[in-house]
């Protein structure tokens, strides 16, 4: 047997310092979720930090993109979206994909055009197949007003809450570069019109991808 000495009540934290403790934890716990968590996850920020930190911008983007992909998901089989992807007019440019549902496959390094229209509140996703590696020069613009983006990516299989991206931005008009693929996946522009006018995004592409496709 071992003779241990058992602390003295004097050594003991009082009640009171435990409840300040208490206290101070989740005073730091709530701050935390109100000026990181919910700006980053929900796009809701009370305090206004979010905005300021750039974490409220991101929140939105994450919601925007889940409850389309829902709605788009729940869609009955029949139903067919009003906008579809129109065929470049220009006689250097490959044939442009003419169905949201059924993509065409196309030699490595290729060309396209695409519009597409946004309503009020609406949002279009347009994304390239591609392998890690591969690049694809871009340029899009928008007519009617500006709108806001998001360039990123997703590889197969992707885990859920999984987040790549690449550039975004709110009330532009338009933007271009080089797009390099980071996994085997697919890559390319999220945008919503947040205007009260109807807005067209005119997207050309170049390089090396398998095919493109409407998703949303």
């Amino acid at each position: 047997m071992y003779n241990t000495e058992l602390p003295s009540r004097a050594a003991l934290p009082s009640a009171t310092k435990l409840l300040r403790s208490t206290a101070i934890a989740f005073l730091v716990a709530a701050a935390l979720l109100v000026t990181t968590v919910l700006p980053a996850e929900y796009g809701i920020d009370p305090t206004g930090w979010g905005r300021i930190l750039g974490l409220t911008q991101m929140g939105e983007i994450k919601v925007a993109i889940a409850t389309e992909a829902v709605v788009d998901k729940d869609a009955p089989a029949s139903s067919t979206s009003p906008q579809l992807p129109q065929t470049s007019t220009s006689s250097k440019a490959p044939a442009v994909m003419q169905s949201n549902t059924a993509p065409e496959a196309a030699p490595a390094t290729q060309q396209h055009t695409m519009t597409v229209q946004l309503k009020p509140g609406q949002g279009a996703e347009i994304k390239l197949t591609m392998n890690k590696g591969a690049q694809a020069r871009y340029e899009w613009a928008a007519s009617g007003g500006p709108v806001n983006y998001d360039t990123h990516g997703d590889p197969v299989n992707a885990p859920k809450g999984f987040y790549h991206g690449y550039g975004k931005g709110r009330g532009a008009e338009g933007d271009s570069g080089t797009l390099q693929a980071a996994f085997d996946g697919a890559h390319g522009w999220f945008w919503r019109n947040r205007s009260k006018s109807e807005i067209t995004i005119t997207l050309k592409t170049r390089g090396d991808y398998e095919q493109i496709k409407r998703v949303l």
